[in-house]
Protein backbone atom coordinates (compact mmCIF):
# COMPACT_ATOMS: atom_id res chain seq x y z
CA UNK A 1 0.00 0.00 0.00
CA UNK A 2 3.14 2.82 0.94
CA UNK A 3 4.08 1.90 -3.08
CA UNK A 4 0.79 2.16 -4.10
CA UNK A 5 0.69 5.97 -1.81
CA UNK A 6 4.11 6.75 -3.55
CA UNK A 7 3.20 6.22 -7.23
CA UNK A 8 -0.55 7.39 -6.94
CA UNK A 9 1.29 10.94 -5.43
CA UNK A 10 4.52 10.65 -8.19
CA UNK A 11 1.67 10.48 -10.88
CA UNK A 12 0.24 13.81 -9.53
CA UNK A 13 3.14 15.49 -9.88
CA UNK A 14 4.41 18.11 -12.74
CA UNK A 15 8.13 15.97 -11.92
CA UNK A 16 6.52 12.66 -13.28
CA UNK A 17 4.77 14.50 -16.36
CA UNK A 18 8.16 15.71 -17.41
CA UNK A 19 10.18 12.80 -17.03
CA UNK A 20 7.87 10.54 -18.78
CA UNK A 21 6.91 13.08 -21.28
CA UNK A 22 10.88 13.46 -21.85
CA UNK A 23 11.25 9.60 -21.60
CA UNK A 24 9.22 9.56 -24.80
CA UNK A 25 10.91 12.89 -26.55
CA UNK A 26 14.20 10.93 -26.16
CA UNK A 27 12.93 8.25 -28.07
CA UNK A 28 11.47 10.67 -30.30
CA UNK A 29 14.73 12.13 -31.18
CA UNK A 30 16.39 8.43 -32.02
CA UNK A 31 13.64 8.37 -34.22
CA UNK A 32 12.32 5.24 -32.06
CA UNK A 33 8.90 6.41 -32.05
CA UNK A 34 6.08 4.46 -33.54
CA UNK A 35 3.92 7.33 -35.08
CA UNK A 36 5.94 10.72 -35.13
CA UNK A 37 9.64 11.76 -35.62
CA UNK A 38 10.94 14.82 -33.96
CA UNK A 39 12.74 17.46 -35.93
CA UNK A 40 14.49 20.20 -33.79
CA UNK A 41 16.11 21.65 -36.81
CA UNK A 42 12.98 23.43 -37.11
CA UNK A 43 13.08 24.96 -33.15
CA UNK A 44 14.44 28.07 -34.28
CA UNK A 45 11.50 29.15 -36.73
CA UNK A 46 8.83 27.50 -34.32
CA UNK A 47 10.20 30.31 -31.97
CA UNK A 48 10.70 33.06 -34.01
CA UNK A 49 7.10 32.60 -35.19
CA UNK A 50 5.48 32.52 -31.46
CA UNK A 51 7.17 35.59 -30.78
CA UNK A 52 5.87 37.44 -33.98
CA UNK A 53 2.63 36.14 -32.33
CA UNK A 54 3.51 37.38 -29.30
CA UNK A 55 4.72 40.96 -30.27
CA UNK A 56 1.52 41.19 -32.10
CA UNK A 57 -0.89 40.50 -29.16
CA UNK A 58 1.00 41.96 -26.25
CA UNK A 59 3.25 44.74 -27.83
CA UNK A 60 4.66 44.99 -24.37
CA UNK A 61 6.03 41.40 -23.44
CA UNK A 62 6.35 41.69 -19.65
CA UNK A 63 2.88 42.03 -19.39
CA UNK A 64 1.73 39.17 -20.90
CA UNK A 65 -0.92 37.72 -18.69
CA UNK A 66 -1.44 34.39 -17.67
CA UNK A 67 -2.72 31.30 -19.68
CA UNK A 68 -6.12 30.81 -17.45
CA UNK A 69 -9.85 31.20 -18.28
CA UNK A 70 -9.85 34.46 -17.33
CA UNK A 71 -8.83 35.52 -20.74
CA UNK A 72 -11.59 34.14 -22.72
CA UNK A 73 -13.93 36.07 -20.28
CA UNK A 74 -12.19 39.14 -22.42
CA UNK A 75 -13.50 37.89 -25.78
CA UNK A 76 -14.58 40.53 -27.79
CA UNK A 77 -13.53 43.85 -26.23
CA UNK A 78 -15.87 43.03 -22.84
CA UNK A 79 -14.35 42.75 -19.52
CA UNK A 80 -16.75 40.37 -18.57
CA UNK A 81 -14.56 40.20 -14.77
CA UNK A 82 -15.46 44.00 -14.36
CA UNK A 83 -18.90 43.28 -14.70
CA UNK A 84 -18.38 40.60 -12.34
CA UNK A 85 -16.16 42.59 -9.97
CA UNK A 86 -19.22 45.14 -9.91
CA UNK A 87 -21.54 42.51 -8.67
CA UNK A 88 -19.64 41.27 -6.06
CA UNK A 89 -18.48 45.16 -4.79
CA UNK A 90 -20.36 44.41 -1.37
CA UNK A 91 -18.55 41.15 -0.31
CA UNK A 92 -15.44 40.77 1.29
CA UNK A 93 -12.00 40.20 -0.56
CA UNK A 94 -12.38 36.25 0.81
CA UNK A 95 -15.86 35.92 -0.24
CA UNK A 96 -14.61 37.49 -3.89
CA UNK A 97 -11.85 35.20 -4.11
CA UNK A 98 -14.16 31.72 -3.25
CA UNK A 99 -16.60 33.10 -5.98
CA UNK A 100 -13.49 33.21 -8.60
CA UNK A 101 -12.57 29.78 -7.83
CA UNK A 102 -16.30 28.62 -7.80
CA UNK A 103 -16.65 30.30 -11.78
CA UNK A 104 -12.96 28.85 -13.01
CA UNK A 105 -13.44 25.27 -11.86
CA UNK A 106 -16.99 25.04 -13.47
CA UNK A 107 -15.93 26.99 -16.09
CA UNK A 108 -12.48 24.99 -16.69
CA UNK A 109 -14.23 21.51 -16.53
CA UNK A 110 -16.63 22.85 -19.16
CA UNK A 111 -14.01 23.83 -21.30
CA UNK A 112 -12.95 20.19 -23.30
CA UNK A 113 -13.25 20.62 -27.04
CA UNK A 114 -16.96 21.67 -28.30
CA UNK A 115 -16.20 20.60 -31.85
CA UNK A 116 -16.24 22.93 -35.09
CA UNK A 117 -20.35 23.21 -35.19
CA UNK A 118 -21.18 24.71 -32.04
CA UNK A 119 -21.41 28.56 -31.43
CA UNK A 120 -23.13 30.91 -28.84
CA UNK A 121 -24.54 33.67 -29.03
CA UNK A 122 -24.24 36.01 -26.04
CA UNK A 123 -27.56 38.00 -25.73
CA UNK A 124 -25.81 40.69 -23.53
CA UNK A 125 -23.72 41.83 -26.19
CA UNK A 126 -25.43 40.70 -29.09
CA UNK A 127 -22.04 38.64 -30.43
CA UNK A 128 -21.08 35.01 -31.53
CA UNK A 129 -18.39 32.88 -29.95
CA UNK A 130 -16.95 29.67 -30.90
CA UNK A 131 -14.90 26.98 -29.34
CA UNK A 132 -13.16 27.93 -25.70
CA UNK A 133 -14.10 31.72 -26.02
CA UNK A 134 -17.68 30.67 -26.58
CA UNK A 135 -17.99 28.14 -23.63
CA UNK A 136 -16.48 30.76 -21.61
CA UNK A 137 -19.22 33.09 -22.22
CA UNK A 138 -21.79 30.74 -21.86
CA UNK A 139 -20.24 29.34 -18.92
CA UNK A 140 -20.29 32.81 -17.42
CA UNK A 141 -23.58 33.61 -17.91
CA UNK A 142 -25.04 30.38 -16.42
CA UNK A 143 -23.06 31.29 -13.87
CA UNK A 144 -24.06 34.52 -13.16
CA UNK A 145 -27.74 33.48 -13.50
CA UNK A 146 -27.11 30.70 -10.68
CA UNK A 147 -27.43 27.48 -13.31
CA UNK A 148 -24.73 25.69 -10.66
CA UNK A 149 -25.89 27.26 -7.28
CA UNK A 150 -29.17 26.07 -4.71
CA UNK A 151 -29.08 28.62 -3.03
CA UNK A 152 -31.14 32.43 -4.02
CA UNK A 153 -27.31 34.03 -4.21
CA UNK A 154 -26.77 33.24 -7.72
CA UNK A 155 -22.79 33.57 -7.85
CA UNK A 156 -21.37 30.70 -6.72
CA UNK A 157 -21.40 26.56 -7.60
CA UNK A 158 -22.72 24.34 -4.56
CA UNK A 159 -22.46 20.73 -4.09
CA UNK A 160 -26.60 20.16 -4.13
CA UNK A 161 -27.21 22.83 -7.09
CA UNK A 162 -24.10 20.48 -9.12
CA UNK A 163 -25.87 17.07 -8.36
CA UNK A 164 -29.43 18.13 -8.87
CA UNK A 165 -28.17 19.85 -12.54
CA UNK A 166 -30.01 18.41 -15.22
CA UNK A 167 -29.97 18.69 -18.90
CA UNK A 168 -33.06 20.60 -19.04
CA UNK A 169 -30.59 23.11 -17.75
CA UNK A 170 -27.68 22.83 -19.23
CA UNK A 171 -28.38 22.26 -22.50
CA UNK A 172 -30.30 25.61 -23.09
CA UNK A 173 -27.53 27.60 -21.10
CA UNK A 174 -24.93 26.41 -23.91
CA UNK A 175 -27.95 26.59 -26.69
CA UNK A 176 -27.63 23.07 -28.09
CA UNK A 177 -30.03 22.22 -30.58
CA UNK A 178 -30.03 20.00 -33.46
CA UNK A 179 -28.83 22.81 -35.69
CA UNK A 180 -25.78 23.82 -33.07
CA UNK A 181 -24.77 20.55 -31.73
CA UNK A 182 -22.22 20.54 -28.21
CA UNK A 183 -19.70 17.59 -28.81
CA UNK A 184 -19.78 15.66 -25.49
CA UNK A 185 -22.22 17.69 -23.63
CA UNK A 186 -23.53 13.81 -21.71
CA UNK A 187 -19.56 14.12 -20.78
CA UNK A 188 -20.32 17.72 -19.50
CA UNK A 189 -23.29 17.00 -17.51
CA UNK A 190 -21.68 13.95 -15.69
CA UNK A 191 -18.65 15.82 -14.67
CA UNK A 192 -20.68 18.49 -12.80
CA UNK A 193 -22.88 15.76 -11.08
CA UNK A 194 -19.82 13.66 -10.56
CA UNK A 195 -17.92 17.76 -8.81
CA UNK A 196 -21.12 18.28 -6.32
CA UNK A 197 -20.92 14.38 -5.00
CA UNK A 198 -17.02 14.87 -4.21
CA UNK A 199 -17.33 18.25 -3.00
CA UNK A 200 -19.26 16.37 0.11
CA UNK A 201 -16.64 14.22 0.35
CA UNK A 202 -13.80 16.16 1.04
CA UNK A 203 -14.92 18.46 3.54
CA UNK A 204 -11.04 19.44 4.60
CA UNK A 205 -10.83 20.87 1.54
CA UNK A 206 -14.77 21.69 -0.06
CA UNK A 207 -16.08 23.15 3.51
CA UNK A 208 -18.98 21.24 5.90
CA UNK A 209 -21.34 23.80 5.40
CA UNK A 210 -22.53 24.04 1.90
CA UNK A 211 -19.90 22.65 0.80
CA UNK A 212 -18.58 24.39 -2.53
CA UNK A 213 -15.56 24.74 -5.07
CA UNK A 214 -14.51 28.11 -3.53
CA UNK A 215 -13.95 27.06 -0.31
CA UNK A 216 -10.59 25.23 -1.49
CA UNK A 217 -9.55 28.96 -0.74
CA UNK A 218 -9.80 28.57 2.90
CA UNK A 219 -8.03 24.93 2.18
CA UNK A 220 -5.23 27.06 0.59
CA UNK A 221 -4.66 29.83 2.83
CA UNK A 222 -3.82 27.63 5.97
CA UNK A 223 -0.18 28.35 5.94
CA UNK A 224 2.06 31.12 8.24
CA UNK A 225 3.07 33.14 5.72
CA UNK A 226 1.95 34.60 2.24
CA UNK A 227 3.80 33.01 -0.13
CA UNK A 228 2.28 29.71 -2.14
CA UNK A 229 3.58 27.16 -4.48
CA UNK A 230 1.77 26.84 -8.07
CA UNK A 231 2.79 22.56 -7.32
CA UNK A 232 0.66 22.68 -3.89
CA UNK A 233 -2.33 24.75 -5.83
CA UNK A 234 -2.14 21.84 -8.50
CA UNK A 235 -2.15 19.11 -5.62
CA UNK A 236 -5.29 20.27 -4.03
CA UNK A 237 -6.69 20.34 -7.60
CA UNK A 238 -5.70 16.86 -8.12
CA UNK A 239 -6.74 15.62 -4.74
CA UNK A 240 -9.95 17.56 -3.98
CA UNK A 241 -11.25 16.92 -7.68
CA UNK A 242 -9.97 13.81 -8.58
CA UNK A 243 -12.68 10.87 -8.34
CA UNK A 244 -14.84 13.45 -10.56
CA UNK A 245 -13.29 11.97 -13.60
CA UNK A 246 -14.84 9.07 -15.28
CA UNK A 247 -13.20 5.11 -15.57
CA UNK A 248 -9.38 5.74 -16.40
CA UNK A 249 -6.46 4.06 -14.77
CA UNK A 250 -6.54 3.49 -11.29
CA UNK A 251 -4.06 2.46 -8.90
CA UNK A 252 -5.76 1.07 -5.42
CA UNK A 253 -8.67 2.20 -6.41
CA UNK A 254 -7.09 5.82 -6.82
CA UNK A 255 -8.65 7.20 -10.32
CA UNK A 256 -5.80 8.97 -11.78
CA UNK A 257 -7.49 10.97 -14.38
CA UNK A 258 -5.57 12.73 -16.99
CA UNK A 259 -3.00 8.98 -17.44
CA UNK A 260 -2.29 7.11 -19.51
CA UNK A 261 -0.12 4.02 -21.45
CA UNK A 262 2.54 4.37 -24.01
CA UNK A 263 3.90 1.11 -24.69
CA UNK A 264 7.41 1.95 -25.28
CA UNK A 265 7.64 2.74 -21.63
CA UNK A 266 8.95 0.19 -19.17
CA UNK A 267 9.58 0.17 -15.57
CA UNK A 268 8.76 -2.21 -12.52
CA UNK A 269 5.75 -2.27 -12.21
CA UNK A 270 2.74 -0.83 -14.75
CA UNK A 271 2.43 2.26 -13.47
CA UNK A 272 6.04 2.67 -15.05
CA UNK A 273 4.59 3.02 -18.17
CA UNK A 274 2.15 5.37 -17.14
CA UNK A 275 1.83 8.71 -18.58
CA UNK A 276 0.46 11.76 -16.41
CA UNK A 277 -0.58 15.13 -18.05
CA UNK A 278 -3.50 16.47 -16.22
CA UNK A 279 -4.13 19.31 -18.70
CA UNK A 280 -7.23 20.62 -17.48
CA UNK A 281 -6.13 20.49 -13.52
CA UNK A 282 -3.02 22.29 -14.67
CA UNK A 283 -4.99 24.89 -16.64
CA UNK A 284 -7.50 24.91 -13.67
CA UNK A 285 -4.35 25.37 -11.42
CA UNK A 286 -3.08 28.38 -14.09
CA UNK A 287 -6.81 29.70 -13.30
CA UNK A 288 -6.86 29.71 -9.68
CA UNK A 289 -3.57 31.79 -9.07
CA UNK A 290 -4.98 34.78 -10.28
CA UNK A 291 -7.87 35.24 -7.57
CA UNK A 292 -4.85 34.06 -5.03
CA UNK A 293 -2.69 36.77 -6.22
CA UNK A 294 -5.56 38.83 -5.17
CA UNK A 295 -5.50 38.38 -2.20
CA UNK A 296 -2.14 39.30 -1.66
CA UNK A 297 -0.76 35.80 -2.09
CA UNK A 298 2.90 35.77 -3.95
CA UNK A 299 3.24 32.88 -6.07
CA UNK A 300 6.18 30.51 -5.95
CA UNK A 301 7.94 28.01 -8.31
CA UNK A 302 5.36 28.48 -11.83
CA UNK A 303 7.71 27.35 -13.66
CA UNK A 304 7.60 23.68 -12.02
CA UNK A 305 4.18 23.53 -13.57
CA UNK A 306 4.33 22.19 -17.02
CA UNK A 307 2.74 23.35 -20.91
CA UNK A 308 -0.68 21.99 -21.48
CA UNK A 309 -0.80 18.82 -23.89
CA UNK A 310 -3.88 19.89 -26.08
CA UNK A 311 -4.57 20.58 -29.75
CA UNK A 312 -3.46 23.99 -29.93
CA UNK A 313 -0.02 23.37 -29.01
CA UNK A 314 0.60 20.22 -30.43
CA UNK A 315 -0.83 21.39 -33.68
CA UNK A 316 1.71 24.20 -33.64
CA UNK A 317 4.55 21.44 -33.39
CA UNK A 318 3.39 19.70 -35.66
CA UNK A 319 2.43 22.13 -38.35
CA UNK A 320 5.46 24.38 -38.05
CA UNK A 321 7.53 21.02 -38.58
CA UNK A 322 8.79 20.24 -35.04
CA UNK A 323 6.76 16.93 -35.11
CA UNK A 324 6.25 15.18 -38.25
CA UNK A 325 3.50 12.00 -38.70
CA UNK A 326 5.63 8.73 -40.02
CA UNK A 327 2.29 7.82 -42.51
CA UNK A 328 -0.54 10.33 -43.67
CA UNK A 329 -3.51 8.42 -42.20
CA UNK A 330 -2.38 9.47 -38.77
CA UNK A 331 -3.54 13.26 -39.93
CA UNK A 332 -6.59 11.78 -42.12
CA UNK A 333 -8.23 9.43 -39.10
CA UNK A 334 -10.28 10.36 -35.86
CA UNK A 335 -8.50 8.77 -32.37
CA UNK A 336 -9.96 8.13 -29.16
CA UNK A 337 -8.01 10.01 -26.50
CA UNK A 338 -6.22 7.08 -24.51
CA UNK A 339 -4.73 5.38 -28.56
CA UNK A 340 -1.28 5.48 -28.53
CA UNK A 341 -1.02 8.03 -31.24
CA UNK A 342 -2.83 10.90 -29.09
CA UNK A 343 -1.01 9.82 -25.80
CA UNK A 344 2.65 9.99 -28.01
CA UNK A 345 1.94 13.73 -29.73
CA UNK A 346 0.71 14.91 -26.06
CA UNK A 347 3.76 13.68 -24.70
CA UNK A 348 5.79 15.16 -27.49
CA UNK A 349 4.21 18.69 -26.99
CA UNK A 350 4.28 19.01 -23.43
CA UNK A 351 8.33 18.24 -23.73
CA UNK A 352 8.57 20.79 -26.74
CA UNK A 353 6.84 23.62 -25.17
CA UNK A 354 9.73 23.70 -22.58
CA UNK A 355 12.33 24.00 -25.36
CA UNK A 356 10.04 26.24 -27.04
CA UNK A 357 9.95 28.39 -24.30
CA UNK A 358 13.58 28.16 -23.70
CA UNK A 359 15.12 29.48 -27.18
CA UNK A 360 11.73 32.44 -27.18
CA UNK A 361 13.78 33.35 -23.64
CA UNK A 362 17.24 33.23 -25.15
CA UNK A 363 16.09 34.97 -28.34
CA UNK A 364 14.38 37.80 -26.34
CA UNK A 365 17.35 38.09 -23.65
CA UNK A 366 14.38 36.98 -20.79
CA UNK A 367 14.41 35.38 -18.03
CA UNK A 368 12.15 32.22 -16.97
CA UNK A 369 11.01 34.54 -14.02
CA UNK A 370 10.29 37.24 -16.47
CA UNK A 371 8.85 35.21 -18.93
CA UNK A 372 7.24 31.63 -17.41
CA UNK A 373 5.95 29.18 -19.02
CA UNK A 374 2.60 29.96 -18.25
CA UNK A 375 3.12 33.79 -20.54
CA UNK A 376 4.77 31.82 -23.61
CA UNK A 377 1.40 29.62 -23.56
CA UNK A 378 -0.47 33.15 -23.26
CA UNK A 379 1.85 35.04 -25.27
CA UNK A 380 2.11 32.67 -27.06
CA UNK A 381 2.29 29.24 -28.49
CA UNK A 382 -1.53 28.56 -28.24
CA UNK A 383 -2.34 31.75 -30.22
CA UNK A 384 0.24 31.06 -32.36
CA UNK A 385 -1.05 27.74 -32.76
CA UNK A 386 -4.88 28.55 -33.73
CA UNK A 387 -3.44 30.96 -36.14
CA UNK A 388 -1.30 29.05 -38.09
CA UNK A 389 -4.04 26.02 -38.16
CA UNK A 390 -6.35 28.93 -39.52
CA UNK A 391 -4.14 29.12 -42.31
CA UNK A 392 -3.53 25.28 -43.16
CA UNK A 393 -7.15 24.28 -42.50
CA UNK A 394 -10.10 25.35 -43.08
CA UNK A 395 -12.68 26.15 -39.76
CA UNK A 396 -9.15 26.07 -38.06
CA UNK A 397 -9.57 22.54 -37.45
CA UNK A 398 -6.23 20.54 -35.42
CA UNK A 399 -4.05 18.85 -37.64
CA UNK A 400 -4.92 15.38 -36.04
CA UNK A 401 -8.53 14.48 -35.15
CA UNK A 402 -10.01 13.67 -31.53
CA UNK A 403 -12.79 11.73 -30.25
CA UNK A 404 -13.37 14.00 -27.42
CA UNK A 405 -15.50 12.70 -24.50
CA UNK A 406 -16.04 16.01 -23.32
CA UNK A 407 -13.49 15.86 -20.64
CA UNK A 408 -9.86 15.72 -21.64
CA UNK A 409 -9.30 18.23 -24.10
Amino acid sequence: MTNDKQAIKYLRSPAAIRERCDRIFNLGCQDKLSHFRVDLTKLDKCADYVIQVMHEEYPNLLEIPFHSRWRHFEVGNVSRIAELDRTLAGLTPLEKAKVKFDLAIISVLLDAGAGANWQYYERETEQVFRRSEGLAVASFRMFCQGTFSSHPVPWQADAKGLQELTPKELMPGFQVSADNPLVGVEGRLELLQRLGQVLTQHPKVFGTENPRPGNMVNYLLDNDNNQLAASTVLSAVLEGLGEIWPGRLAIADVNLGDVWIHPSLEGDNQSGRYVPFHKLSQWLTYSLLEPLQELGLEITGLNELTGLSEYRNGGLCLDIGLLEAKYPDILRDRYPVGSEIIVEWRALTVSLLDRIAAAIRQKLNLSSAELPLVKVLQGGTWSAGRRIASLLREGGVPPIQIESDGTVF
